[in-house]
């Protein structure tokens, strides 16, 4: 079960998803010049959608985001509105319906009509289907960022195999639970530049009209909305957004087309993304700016003194009742777990993740055979940035690390809170997560 504050915030952007996603495209006047015997005719005629799709059928969660909204089959598919005229004007226009979708065009028999190796989302073949004027964008398309390489990884290794290249070895039962709730979030072309993502109900979202750039809403924030977006927009209580949302930056405002498209490598995690965003991109001169910088630049992350408390949430029962320790905000610094990419830093934040030894029970594995594989605390990189934090903020006249150092005051281990420690993980995290705790690894006087 979810935590209250997560199943408002799916509620929030479901609805902003609905609303935004639908705009004018509820008019539904048919086009005059189109007989419903082609595929145009049929899409751009309302009333005759109504009267032949198919029955609603619930597609399932939208893994950690919650529950997906209801979008009948027929608005998903009904050309109309605003961006079914802009889409008319387009050179995708100009392709026809059957060359990215396959099927028969000129018939009112929708049997007829889907059949021709008929494809609901082309973009699932991208290389065939966009690359001829596409190459570009699309030579990573099998091997992005957004495949979920890194959580495929994670699975694999946790069973004592080598890594994604071999996810197809593991049992039939993980791969099926795998596709069914890990996998709906992962996007091809058309759910960024066409379509609403799976977690926001699917369907067009403007009349078939193609995005350049996807909405930051509609979709980044919707298949990401329980850290990135949920973090960035300052939804949770207490929490402020994102200092760089608030200077109107968006997420293509860091994250560049050439990183989410791929440059035809596949790499382990996103951080390994040659093109992946640094602060010193736009913050090159901030190593001696301060004491502070110019004391830990190269010891502890950004985020680890300018973020606020993120979103954590584990022990996923996955195809059960979720995760059973439910969303929360949370605040922990540990030691580097992903060094080999990120060698820089000794310390980082630290972010609580869903998979337990018996994630996958309910798919016939008992037990994951090499849990320890990877610990239970993630390398976090919140976007939820602040110049002034609890960390940074101190009060006048006490010392710039009376909020982040830990001091022994009558007994009492002030600061504590803020780092991860073996006795804050439950038994079945220790062997796998002790490595990255900070026990006897911090200053020994900060303890007398």
């Amino acid at each position: 079960m979810k935590s209250v504050h997560l199943i408002l915030l799916a509620g929030v952007f479901g609805m902003l998803t609905f609303l935004m996603g639908c705009g004018d495209d509820n008019n539904t006047t048919p086009d005059p010049s189109q007989s419903v015997a082609s595929c145009e005719g049929c899409h751009s005629n309302y009333e005759h959608l109504k009267k032949v799709a198919d029955p609603y059928v619930d597609q399932g969660g939208g893994g950690c985001g919650g529950e997906v909204p209801h979008i009948e089959p027929y608005d998903a598919v009904y050309l109309g509105g605003t961006g079914y005229a802009e889409f008319k004007k387009s050179k995708h226009y100009e392709i026809g319906c059957v060359a990215c979708h396959n099927g028969v065009d000129k018939t009112d028999d929708k049997k007829v009509a889907h059949s021709g190796n008929f494809i609901a989302k082309p973009s699932i073949m991208a290389q065939e289907k966009c690359g001829t004027c596409h190459a570009e964008e699309t030579k990573g398309a099998t091997t992005n960022i957004h495949n979920g390489n890194g959580q495929m990884r994670k699975v694999t290794q946790r069973m004592g195999l080598a890594g994604m290249q071999e996810f197809n070895l593991l049992p039939a039962g993980m791969q099926e639970g795998y596709a069914k709730n890990c996998a709906t979030c992962h996007a091809s072309c058309g759910e960024c530049h066409v379509n609403r993502p799976h977690a926001g109900g699917g369907g067009l979202i403007n009349g078939h009209a193609f995005s350049k750039k996807p909405d930051m809403v509609n979709v980044c924030v919707t298949c990401h909305k329980t850290r990135g977006g949920h973090a960035f927009l300052g939804v949770a209580s207490g929490t402020k957004p994102d200092v760089h949302q608030t200077k109107g930056f968006d997420c293509m405002s860091c994250h560049s087309k050439q990183e989410i498209h791929g440059d035809g490598v596949q790499y382990e995690t996103r951080y390994n993304v040659a093109q992946m965003p640094k602060c010193t991109d736009c913050h090159s001169n901030v190593g001696n700016s301060n004491t502070y910088h110019s004391m830990h630049m190269n010891d502890f992350s950004c985020n680890t003194c300018h973020s606020q408390n993120y979103n954590n949430c584990a022990s996923c029962h996955i195809g059960g009742e979720g995760a059973r320790i439910t969303s929360h905000l949370d605040f922990k610094i540990g030691m580097n777990p992903i060094p080999e990419t990120r060698s820089k830093y000794k310390f980082a934040v630290l972010r609580r993740t869903l998979s337990a030894p018996d994630s996958w029970e309910k798919f016939g594995v008992a037990q994951y055979s090499k849990f320890e594989a990877h610990p239970t605390y993630n390398y976090a990189a919140p976007h939820n940035i602040q110049k002034w934090t609890a960390r940074t903020q101190v009060e006048s006249g006490k010392s710039c690390y009376a909020n982040c150092h830990i001091r022994n005051e009558n007994g009492t281990l002030i600061n504590k809170k803020l780092y991860l420690f073996q006795d804050d993980l439950l038994d079945w995290e220790v062997n796998a997560t002790k490595k990255i705790t900070v026990d006897g690894k911090l200053p020994s006087k900060w303890f007398n």
